[in-house]
């Protein structure tokens, strides 16, 4: 499947009083390696939206390996799982600027029509894009 890294560097913002990465901060890690992997193939959430489609997180899953420190550089590592459904699903791994494995984790969103807020399949578009 489709292979996307972003990388970043962690602001004092994000990080607690002993320099180490908040882990609710994680979720918008991968978000970030969402939004970069959709634009990575011309798609944004805005398009989405404007054709009338939402991706709610409908699961989350993190697990951690070691911190990640004010002023790191890290690399988020964005994997699509498998060929979208009404359901579309990643597995992020997160590394730091000497790579080491920081966390594993993987979200599940589901495709919504924003005029009904009913589930509904992947856009014929994206799937398209994927080449199936």
């Amino acid at each position: 499947m489709i292979t996307k890294s972003t990388s970043v560097r962690i602001r004092y913002g994000e990080t607690d009083q002993m320099g180490v990465v908040y882990h609710g901060n994680y979720a918008q890690f991968f978000e970030i390696g969402r939004i970069e992997w959709l634009r990575a193939l011309d798609i944004s959430y805005k398009k989405m939206e404007e054709n009338n489609t939402m991706l709610p997180v409908i699961s989350l899953q993190c697990n951690f390996k070691k911190s990640a420190h004010f002023d790191d550089e890290i690399t988020i590592k964005t994997t699509l799982k498998k060929t979208p459904t009404v359901k579309i699903e990643f597995d992020y791994e997160i590394h730091n600027q000497f790579g080491d494995l920081l966390c594993t984790g993987n979200t599940v969103l589901a495709f919504v029509a924003m005029d009904t807020k009913k589930p509904m399949r992947c856009p014929d578009y994206l799937l398209k894009i994927l080449g199936d």
